[in-house]
């Protein structure tokens, strides 16, 4: 019974949340059910020993250091950089920029699209708006130009959740805070009474080769399927293009215009984090104040604006750190159940010892990111396999790398993948959904690819951090 109440409890709670329940209330009621379920049986005298409710006293506790935790400041200031972005029409101009430098070429504006992703991946870190921007801006015209609608939504969702893995990442900031618990954790279970740390930013610097390297991924599939079927990708002619898209000017003005807001906002956050001038909490603050600076010059600045920036941030944040609660309740009932020795005595007897455990835990968040959301992987899963794997002696920031990229197919996997519901969204009548989940196949391949090359040379993750 004591072995079996753990793992039971975590059944429970992916299966009610596939029934569709709100996220925070599925792992506080759930935990709590089991809890008193846990305690009934000790005091009918059943069981004895089955649940240690003392874990329940430590709750205040987690509660006020979620409140006070500085590095999940970060969170709401990122989401306010990115709706803040995505009001001033920044996204537009960009994409309008990169069309027409590339368009002329076969498979160029999947090229441009996947580009531009990345710019808006690195400025606002939201799958969701920047999903939902691509596909208003580019779709349509991707579709009028001859694309193979499976390649182009394909493209779109997949340059979305680029957003996961580039920094600024609200995801990295969340598994950054996790794993840092974690880490420690798994230091203490070691007998290292002066622990080492693994903070958001070395997260972020850690990422990004492993974000780059998929960007170029993913343009030499475009450009591979443009040359081997043309009639998938085929060119733009660039007058034609530029007088649909309402530009008179000329080209080398509309790029200045779209590239330099972006660039500069991007080299202002990330720069401050990789030169040690700001911690990811106060380059978060700078970001958000640039985005807010780019919708005044940008004119896209009013009280109806600013009244809808501000809802929608405080949605998603009040969204996060419910979920924290209710994940931290979750853990404290695992612990009492003796989840943590049941996950340990597991791993030690796999075969194939970290690697074998490593394999298992990958696959496992994989095949969970059909229908789990990133969020409620990372804080039922990770805090569970983390603090094992890291005391088997595994990287903290090279974990970090390959559950962030694992996570981002989440996005992508049918028939929950949340950027494919984005997507269908905005999509046009004619776009059919398995046309959708088609085309995201491929990328999906590619990241799991990326997995497999981080596996191999886990110094694609670990050596820029090393470097600072």
């Amino acid at each position: 019974m004591l072995e079996i109440m753990p793992l039971l409890l975590f059944v429970c709670i992916c299966v009610v949340l596939m029934l569709g329940y709100p996220v925070a209330l599925s792992l506080a009621g759930t935990a709590l059910a089991f809890a008193g379920l846990g305690m009934g049986l000790d005091a009918l005298g059943i069981t004895q020993g089955v649940f240690d409710a003392s874990f329940l006293s430590a709750m205040p506790n987690r509660l006020y250091g979620t409140m006070t935790n500085q590095t999940l400041l970060a969170v709401p200031l990122f989401v306010l950089m990115g709706v803040l972005l995505e009001k001033s029409k920044v996204a537009e101009t960009l994409l309008d920029a990169m069309a027409l430098m590339f368009g002329s070429l076969r498979g160029g504006l999947g090229i441009s699209v996947t580009i531009v992703g990345m710019l808006l991946a690195a400025s606002t870190g939201i799958v969701g708006a920047t999903v939902v921007t691509m596909g208003l801006l580019s779709l349509p015209t991707m579709l009028k130009r001859g694309y193979d609608p499976s390649l182009a939504t394909g493209a779109i969702c997949a340059t979305g959740t680029l957003g996961q893995i580039i920094p600024p990442s609200i995801a990295l900031v969340l598994l950054g805070d996790v794993l840092s618990s974690a880490y420690q954790q798994a230091q203490l279970s070691m007998g290292i009474w002066s622990p080492k740390t693994v903070s958001v930013g070395d997260l972020f610097i850690g990422a990004l080769v492993p974000g780059l390297i998929l960007v170029v991924a993913y343009i030499v599939y475009i450009a591979i399927i443009a040359w081997l079927k043309p009639e998938k990708a085929p060119a733009v002619d660039r007058d034609a293009l530029m007088k649909e898209l309402g530009h008179t000017g000329g080209i080398g003005w509309l790029l200045l215009k779209g590239l330099v807001p972006p660039i500069v906002l991007i080299v202002c956050v990330l720069g401050s984090i990789l030169g040690g001038l700001a911690t990811p909490t106060e380059a978060s603050a700078v970001g958000a104040f640039g985005a807010l600076m780019l919708a005044v010059a940008n004119r896209k600045l009013s009280f109806k604006t600013l009244t809808e920036v501000v809802r929608s941030t405080t949605n998603v944040t009040t969204m996060v750190f419910l979920i924290l609660i209710g994940a931290a309740l979750f853990s404290l009932v695992f612990r009492g159940f003796g989840g943590e020795e049941v996950v340990t005595e597991i791993f030690e007897n796999m075969p194939g010892g970290v690697i074998g455990a490593t394999l298992v835990v990958m696959l496992v968040i994989f095949l969970l990111g059909f229908i789990l959301d990133f969020i409620e992987i990372t804080f039922v899963v990770v805090p569970i396999v983390g603090p094992v794997l890291l005391a088997m002696g595994l990287d903290p920031i090279w974990l970090g790398i390959m559950i962030a990229i694992n996570l981002q197919t989440s996005f992508l996997t049918p028939p929950f993948g949340f950027a494919l519901f984005y997507l269908r969204g905005v999509a046009p009548k004619e776009v059919s959904t398995k046309q959708i989940y088609k085309g995201v196949i491929p990328f999906i391949l590619i990241q799991l690819c990326m997995l497999g090359a981080l596996a191999a040379f886990p110094g694609l993750a670990t050596w820029l951090p090393a470097q600072f």
